[in-house]
């Protein structure tokens, strides 16, 4: 565990100084407080917004752990409402795919809060500030969770929630940790399919959390200055042969399959190849985590945890009354 240790470490005093840069708003007539985005950018909210727009399932996410009904958001895949979030996206307002948000449609929404993945609104920053207060997030890393559970949790209104949910995931992860087998640990990766596949690296939130189980990640850590993840050839993957893979399950479309060397790999060999959900890609929110944190310690140990079913998980974290 200590390289959650380090990491939670790092994520806890970024929460420290989140706590100080959003705090009450200094000349405001109104209470209110500011937030200073990933982008560096204050931004001033006066009240708790009620119509809340997520480029992303982060802001979907953390309201339904907040017991709080989310008004828009896109998605990852066309036509597919998440499993983790029970399928309440479909009701929500539709806002196109995460990397390619219609602004448009955003715009007729009327949101009084745009929470936004950093890398896929940038280039539209200033168009999204036309239409609501806008607020940046990077969303990948696992250091980075905690703050934008907290910080969003103030947001909409329920700052000690937020941190209830903080700390029941870090005693959740140790104790998940405390029951892994001590003597194994499964060489694993997680990756998007294609010819040559995206996958994550150690500070990656889902790959972090499989580190924390025991897990050691093929994919390595990232490169000072580097991306979250770099694309791995199937040759390179023949090399350090890992044991366990998860794909992200975007599709039909797998060429990976279509590759001799895939089927050399030890974990398809043994039918260890998963294939798993839109809470893997999108991993920082208090109900993706949960539910990745189950799945990664069966996966890695079948014989120690028990099997999944993300609904029936997703149950148990989002209130009963949103579930209608």
């Amino acid at each position: 565990m200590r390289h959650l240790r380090t990491i939670w470490a790092a994520g806890s005093a970024i929460v420290a100084l989140a706590a100080l840069t959003s705090g009450p708003a200094c000349g405001q007539d109104k209470p209110g407080f500011v937030v200073r985005d990933d982008r560096g950018v204050t931004v001033r909210l006066s009240a708790a917004p009620k119509r809340v727009a997520g480029i992303s399932y982060l802001a979907a996410d953390v309201s339904l752990a907040l017991g709080i009904k989310p008004f828009a958001t896109t998605y990852l895949t066309p036509g597919r409402a998440p499993d983790f979030l029970l399928g309440l996206t479909r009701d929500m307002v539709q806002l196109g795919q995460r990397a390619k948000p219609n602004l448009e449609l955003l715009s007729k929404a009327k949101p009084d809060l745009v929470i936004a993945m950093r890398r896929y609104t940038a280039a539209n920053a200033q168009h999204l500030e036309k239409i609501a207060p806008y607020v940046a997030y990077n969303m990948e890393l696992f250091s980075e969770s905690e703050k934008e559970v907290t910080e969003l949790s103030r947001i909409l209104g329920k700052p000690e929630r937020g941190k209830e949910l903080n700390a029941t995931f870090r005693q959740h992860l140790q104790d998940y940790a405390n029951k892994a087998p001590k003597a194994v640990h499964p060489r694993f990766l997680i990756m998007w399919a294609g010819a040559t596949p995206f996958s994550f690296h150690d500070e990656n939130t889902a790959a972090s959390i499989a580190i924390g189980l025991g897990g050691v990640n093929i994919a390595g850590p990232m490169t000072q200055g580097g991306r979250f993840g770099t694309e791995l050839s199937l040759e390179s993957m023949l090399e350090k042969n890992p044991e366990v893979i998860f794909v992200y399950d975007s599709g039909p479309d797998r060429p990976h399959e279509n590759n001799p060397i895939w089927k050399q790999l030890s974990a398809v060999k043994n039918k260890r190849v998963h294939y798993v959900g839109d809470h893997w890609v999108e991993t920082n929110g208090p109900i993706a985590r949960e539910i990745v944190l189950r799945e990664a310690a069966h996966y890695l140990y079948p014989g120690t945890f028990p099997a999944v079913d993300v609904r029936a998980e997703a149950v148990k974290l989002i209130p009963a009354g949103l579930q209608k």
